[in-house]
């Protein structure tokens, strides 16, 4: 099927008024009755949007046509408002008021990281399918809950892993799987940061906020536009109570292509170490550039090990993909490219291919057909909380200073009780964690 994209513009040019009176023949706009790329609007999947700030205003611009904006839910109410006028959609504060609609078959959500699981596990509830943007989670609990209510209410989950829609990187996993460079060793990742912590003074909460409910299961601190901000000065994806820092922002992006390239969607390493100073995050009481609080939260470096020896260095690989090193050669996977050293082992013909991975040019696009069929789409949710428990499993390691030993079938660290109680957070009220 082709690609196609439906941006907000495009929305406003195909919604047409036709006039009708007793001696005019009868004009249907054509978005009714469905074109190839327009399908009927009976056809087309009610969307949801909750926690629509700058990534969930770049995944409404990438919609397409298979699926209509029909309500948005934000705690910034103003911008839900805003967000939602052009596509004559309803505006919430209380993104449960938005569940509660019948028209919405669907949701995407782009909330903070601390957010995250309690929207997908409320969408479950009440029967709608989910694109969640990456990282799934803020801790590795609530990746398996997570899970376990898409499976009990049988929805279609999407995690924002978009390079699984990249033919690049799909290509690049394939020569990995089918063994070009032979038995890969060792792989090489971006050395990402973990997060720091933050006391910043307050500033006035801007009309419309409710930021007590931005704050959620977290504790409650005053308002500042360097933690409201997602990267900023350095905004909230860098700071502890909100997100795991890049650690799980870009890292859910490279360290998902690690887990794809190696076949290991279903588990993950059995050991974590680190090597280098002891962590030492700062505290940032004034905004200022992420620049310090990363270099100091790089160390010390993380290593994974799996189960059939291959070795993972978080160290100078590309922050979207990693270096895949085998006997024979070598694989560099990052956004859209891949380079092959040798080059002739990635050449074509590919008919020696026995491993196929599922294909997807478009991820949003994936996921709507999928809601259709009811088939998985390629970044389900196991797949994204895998993906986000390695991202985890390297802050931990930090946290802890130790070698770990890791159970991926159970998903517990081995006689380690300190470690395992980084498995979740404690969450204030009435922000809990649905448990059943």
């Amino acid at each position: 099927m082709p690609t196609t994209r439906f941006s907000r513009r495009s929305f406003l040019r195909f919604s047409l008024i036709a006039s009708v009176s007793a001696s005019a023949p009868l004009y249907i706009p054509r978005h009714v009755l469905g074109t190839q790329s327009i399908p009927p609007a009976n056809e087309r999947i009610g969307i949801g949007g909750i926690g629509i700030g700058r990534r969930g205003l770049q995944l409404f611009d990438e919609l397409p046509n298979l699926g209509r904006i029909v309500a948005i839910a934000d705690v910034n109410l103003p911008r839900a408002e805003k967000t939602a006028e052009p596509y004559k959609a309803a505006a919430y504060q209380d993104y449960r008021k938005l569940l509660e609609r019948k028209d919405v078959d669907a949701i995407i959500t782009a909330t903070p990281d601390h957010w995250r699981a309690i929207v997908c596990i409320h969408a479950c509830q009440a029967g709608k399918d989910i694109y969640a943007e990456k990282p799934m989670t803020l801790t590795i609990h609530e990746g398996r809950k997570i899970v376990e209510a898409v499976r009990k209410y049988k929805r279609v989950f999407q995690t924002g892993s978009q390079q699984r829609s990249m033919a690049a990187n799909r290509l690049g996993c394939e020569l990995v799987r089918n063994g070009r460079i032979g038995k890969v060793h060792t792989v090489i990742a971006a050395n990402y940061p973990s997060p720091w912590e933050c006391n910043f003074p307050g500033q006035p909460v801007p009309p419309g906020l409710d930021w007590d409910m931005w704050c959620g299961p977290t504790e409650p601190v005053p308002y500042h536009i360097d933690i409201y901000t997602p990267r900023a000065r350095p905004g909230w994806i860098s700071f502890r109570p909100y997100s795991g820092g890049e650690m799980t922002g870009w890292g859910a992006h490279g360290l998902d292509q690690i887990q794809w390239a190696l076949g290991t969607d279903d588990t993950g390493p059995v050991e974590i170490w680190t090597e280098g100073p002891k962590f030492n995050p700062p505290t940032y009481t004034q905004p200022e550039p992420r620049t310090r609080g990363e270099k100091i939260c790089s160390e010390p470096k993380v290593f994974f090990k799996y189960a059939n020896g291959v070795v993972v260095k978080l160290d100078n690989g590309p922050p979207g993909g990693a270096i895949f090193v085998g006997d024979k050669g070598r694989i560099t996977i990052d956004r859209g490219k891949f380079t092959v050293e040798p080059k002739e082992l990635g050449d074509p013909p590919y008919d020696d291919f026995t491993v196929h991975l599922p294909v997807s040019n478009h991820h949003l696009l994936n996921w709507l057909e999928c809601i259709k069929t009811r088939e998985k789409p390629v970044a389900h949710e196991e797949i994204g909380h895998r993906s986000t428990t390695l991202c985890h499993l390297g802050n931990i390691a930090r946290w802890v200073g130790r070698t770990l030993k890791w159970d991926p079938v159970n998903e517990r660290f081995v006689g380690d009780d300190e470690a395992n109680q980084f498995l979740d957070r404690p969450r204030r009220k009435p922000y809990l964690l649905p448990e059943v």
